[in-house]
């Protein structure tokens, strides 16, 4: 995928840059796999605000994807490479041999015509899936369920990839995105491959008109608001927060400070915290 920019005949245009979308398949999504997805702005269902900065946008579809992948055996060919407007990858729509239809996340270098399997022992190429036992190590991987039977919960933003480390005592040891080395049951199922879309981090929104197209409405600072709403206001001019850091609008300290629950079940299963 490629990167477009555009001659600055706007200050609008001149920063922004968009995808290119000449590799996806000029077809409408499939219907059976499509649902109505209901704008909530940020309410709960007693109507009140509970997410800030949400509102509008363009309309969307749910495109239900396979994130369990158990129809073993039965191989299904790349019908078409899509768009998913809820997510930052691309997804791919298979047929299978025996008249079913799927969406998955696309990885890397799958085109369309191409044929992938899941299964116990299948060949670890791009766009198959198998339990992590039967991975041969050092492979890249991405769509990693946490709990066998569960579903893909990891690793599924674009251009996103672990690496298969080592496998002993019923567990596999996985070097996620973010560097943090952690203990997977071997049992999980996992893609094989890199998310696709790798240039999606390169894009730039370039103007607040993309933002709302996106459902996020204006952020007001907190400096600028008056001390009755948020910990950083108040004051005459330009002030510093005057605090010793910066703080929500709950005043729960932000930027920096640890929210995970020290006595989280799952602890034990992380070797090693990213950032260390």
């Amino acid at each position: 995928m490629a990167v477009k920019s555009y001659r600055p005949t706007s200050p609008a245009l001149r920063q922004m840059t968009v995808a290119d979308f000449s590799e996806l398949t000029d077809k409408k999504p499939e219907s059976r796999l499509l649902r109505v997805r209901k704008q909530k702005s940020g309410r709960n269902s007693y109507g009140r605000i509970t997410v800030r900065h949400r509102g509008g946008g363009n309309r969307r579809k749910i495109r239900i994807l396979d994130w369990k992948r158990t129809k073993d055996n039965v191989p299904a060919k790349v019908a078409a490479l899509e768009y998913d407007p809820n997510r930052s990858a691309r997804i791919a729509l298979l047929h299978y041999a025996d008249g079913a239809k799927s969406y998955i996340l696309a990885p890397d270098g799958l085109k369309v015509g191409a044929t992938i399997i899941s299964g116990e022992s299948v060949d670890p190429v791009p766009g198959n899936c198998m339990p992590l036992r039967n991975m041969p190590v050092g492979v890249t991987l991405h769509a990693i369920e946490m709990k066998p039977g569960r579903g893909a919960q990891l690793v599924r933003a674009a251009g996103a990839a672990a690496q298969l480390m080592a496998k002993e005592n019923g567990f596999a040891q996985l070097r996620m995105p973010s560097g943090e080395y952690r203990l997977i049951p071997d049992g999980c199922r996992a893609t094989v491959g890199t998310v696709g879309n790798l240039e999606h981090e390169n894009i730039t929104l370039g103007k607040a008109g993309r933002v709302r197209h996106m459902g996020r409405r204006p952020m007001v600072r907190g400096k600028v608001m008056n001390p009755v709403d948020h910990p950083h206001g108040g004051g005459e001019g330009r002030n510093p927060i005057g605090l010793p850091s910066p703080m929500s609008p709950w005043g729960k300290p932000t930027l920096g400070k640890k929210t995970r629950n020290k006595h989280k079940q799952s602890n034990k299963y992380i070797l090693r915290r990213r950032k260390k």
